[in-house]
């Protein structure tokens, strides 16, 4: 048995980051109990489109409310002594060739949109983990770009934490 959470849209339609931070302490707490030490969860990805299969996971098209939600769920459920891993970075808003495709996306963008919530997740929330997505960005895939994992996530936002990829996301 499983304790039964709105999904992601739901929870973002709240506008509400401490009965998110509530929720994530409840799932936090569940998982504990039955003997999980790492969440795959939250998911942040932006809502860009209504094809996207799995938009429901996620909390909102807007990266600031996405962010907010999601570092008040990290905080919630590391709380009860859960690693949370917030995926999937980044630019996973497609299901037609998910594992191949490449969003293109221009500086701008990605850092204000897309990485935003993460950065958020990371920098507010404290996330112990981060998850990369299997699309490629600009080209090339989430989990092969250096200047993305090493002089973002772990130079600017100081990211500690665990990066894994989604299973069967790494290339090399």
């Amino acid at each position: 048995t499983a304790t039964c959470v709105p999904c992601g849209s739901a929870l973002g339609a709240t506008w509400d980051p401490d009965l998110v931070a509530r929720i994530g302490g409840v799932v936090g707490a569940e998982a504990r109990a039955k003997g999980a030490r790492v969440l795959l969860a939250p998911t942040v990805n932006t809502h860009r489109s209504p094809l996207a299969g799995r938009n429901f996971e996620c909390y909102s098209e807007d990266p600031l409310l996405a962010g907010t939600l999601a570092a008040a769920y990290v905080r919630g459920a590391q709380a009860q002594g859960v690693a949370t891993t917030v995926k999937h970075l980044v630019g996973n808003d497609a299901e037609h060739e998910r594992y191949t495709i490449s969003s293109d996306i221009d500086e701008r963008a990605l850092r204000e949109i897309y990485l935003r919530p993460f950065e958020i997740a990371v920098r507010e929330g404290g996330s112990l983990g981060l998850m990369t997505s299997y699309n490629r960005v600009n080209g090339r895939w989430c989990t092969e770009q250096p200047e993305l994992v090493g002089g973002t996530l772990r130079g600017e936002w100081g990211f500690e934490g665990i990066i894994a990829s989604d299973y069967g996301g790494g290339h090399e």
